[in-house]
């Protein structure tokens, strides 16, 4: 089973932080200082209604529709998650359209292309742009760390397990009780 993060609406009060947190763990050392409103592409969104907020992000599908649309091969498994290769990505949209979640997006980065030490073409890259579950990150998801309500939880197979069995237990005992 990959893992993915749940967001409890109930908890979330809508703060920002876990977005915050996205666009900091990947920033480069060199850009922590320099970023803005340009530089911020959180790899997930926080929707507000005037009920309820919660983040939206990548559930890493077993059979995600976006790698199978991907006509590059830039997006495959990876150690139990959805990851995108942005040396493959062409920018063409065909993830986003896919995403049952809305959990796909893509963003365009300044880009250089150089040829014998010549700049060649100077414009920008379109990459797909989602939750990576900070796979290269040795403190797991940031968002789920820094969370200040506790609402945003990294389910895995045996918290899935565990999610089921209480619910199982309580559908039980409401019967029981219904009876």
């Amino acid at each position: 089973m990959n893992r993915f993060i749940v967001a409890e609406a109930s908890k979330c009060i809508g703060c920002r932080t876990c977005e915050v947190a996205c666009v900091l763990a990947h920033a480069g050392t060199e850009d922590v200082g320099t970023l803005d409103g340009r530089d911020f592409h959180p790899r997930l969104k926080v929707l507000k209604t005037l009920t309820v907020s919660a983040p939206v992000t990548c559930h890493h599908c077993e059979d995600a529709p976006c790698v199978n649309a991907c006509p590059s091969h830039a997006i495959s498994y990876r150690d139990a998650t959805v990851q995108v290769d942005q040396s493959k990505c062409l920018g063409c949209k065909t993830c986003v359209v896919a995403c049952p979640f809305g959990a796909m997006e893509v963003i365009t980065k300044p880009a250089v292309r150089r040829f014998a030490g010549l700049v060649v073409a100077d414009g920008v890259k379109a990459e797909a742009h989602k939750c990576d579950l900070c796979i290269d990150h040795a403190g797991g998801p940031a968002c789920v760390t820094v969370c200040p309500t506790d609402a945003l939880h990294v389910m895995d197979e045996a918290r899935l397990a565990e999610t089921r069995a209480r619910r199982q237990l309580r559908s039980a005992v409401e019967a029981s009780t219904a009876a």
